[in-house]
């Protein structure tokens, strides 16, 4: 599933090729057709987004709410616009552009306390200007529940997937099993900081690098990672291999349903 910084990324190309004018819409798999026949020909008036959510806005219509899930996928083109396979949830379509959406969780049209309500639902995203992490610090500091999994509940911080999980709990030294309320303040605070920053750099990068300068391939005299997802890391799908830091072997479990990866020895109890 994409992590938060995928979702902030389409909403940033959808900014750029769609905001401010008129947008054809369609649904060539036909899910979504009367939605699209009620939005096709107004203006594209805005974008949002909040953790793994997708939000497009329409002229006096509401907002058009993606969540892509484990098998959503978006691609954008230009024009001429190829023929529509019957796989298409959702194109749009401007004079210059056209993006199109596939097998996502969700694509509903809805409206703005549709819309105010899901954000509600949500914890904190680091990717989003209007946040600072204390809302997601007031529920870690007397939950019970391992760090690990709170990280990953949507409602405590949204955006934040299997990846940067891993890596954050790995490059603050963090045990994946401490309870949240043995979290201090000062712990907190560096992870939210480190979570903003790793992932504003995925928006750039449109990837995940969570590795220092000092450990990266070249500085370690090392291969670079060979993995579909990309990018360089510490731990994430890393287990039985050593750790770059101190050769550990890093293990793996599962938690909550997703796999967990940490070094035993830089995230000690």
């Amino acid at each position: 599933m994409p992590e938060g910084h995928t979702i902030h990324r389409l909403a940033a190309d959808h900014r750029d090729r769609f905001v401010g004018g008129p947008v054809r819409v369609s649904s060539p798999q036909g899910r979504f057709s009367d939605s699209a026949a009620l939005l096709d020909g107004r203006g594209f008036t805005g974008v949002d987004a909040h953790g793994k959510h997708l939000f497009l806005g329409f002229e006096d219509a509401g907002w058009i709410h993606i969540h892509l899930g484990l098998f959503g996928k978006l691609h954008f083109g230009t024009t001429p616009v190829p023929p529509p396979t019957d796989t298409v949830r959702l194109r749009l379509v401007n004079d210059d552009h056209h993006a199109d959406l596939r097998g996502p969780t969700t694509c509903a049209l809805i409206t703005e306390p549709e819309k105010r309500a899901i954000h509600d639902r949500l914890g904190p995203d680091p990717l989003r200007a209007d946040e600072d992490g204390e809302r997601a610090w007031r529920r870690i500091s007397r939950s019970r529940i391992t760090v690990a999994a709170l990280l990953m509940d949507q409602k405590v911080i949204a955006g934040v997937g299997n990846v940067y999980r891993a890596e954050v709990l790995f490059r603050h030294g963090i045990d994946p099993y401490r309870q949240g309320k043995d979290l201090t303040r000062a712990e907190w605070d560096a992870i939210w900081a480190d979570l903003v920053t790793l992932m504003r750099a995925g928006v750039r990068n449109n990837r995940i690098d969570t590795v220092r300068p000092e450990h990266m391939p070249e500085a370690m005299g090392r291969a670079p990672r060979v993995d579909d997802h990309g990018g360089e890391v510490y731990v994430y799908r890393r287990a039985r291999q050593g750790c770059h830091i101190c050769g550990t072997e890093i293990r793996a479990a599962d938690l909550a349903a997703r796999n967990l990866f940490w070094c035993p020895t830089c995230q000690r109890a």
